[in-house]
């Protein structure tokens, strides 16, 4: 690694800390919308304890999602915005 290349990696892992800490706001932030969660599952044709046993997650939890009492976080939001996008590929990868 040339030395210029790390002290541009050193900056950037500088400015991450200060991102982290809220000294200093990021350049960009990305947002997913909130999914549709009961339209997914009742568009894949599966029931709320066979949809949550799918995606790992509590019947609770995915009653929560259904009823915006919460909202999905993390890979678990990323893969439900997959399944509304594209439900026939979530599907297939998911053996319905």
């Amino acid at each position: 690694m040339k030395d210029s290349e790390f002290e541009l990696l050193k900056e950037s892992l500088k400015q991450a800390g200060e991102i982290k800490s809220g000294t200093r706001k990021p350049s960009r932030k990305r947002t997913l919308k909130s999914p549709q969660v009961k339209k997914i599952r009742k568009g894949l044709g599966v029931t709320q304890t066979q949809f949550a046993s799918l995606i790992g997650v509590s019947v609770r939890t995915l009653q929560n999602w259904e009823q915006e009492r919460r909202e999905p976080e993390g890979p678990a939001k990323a893969l439900l915005t997959v399944a509304e996008k594209n439900p026939k590929a979530v599907a297939e990868a998911l053996g319905l």
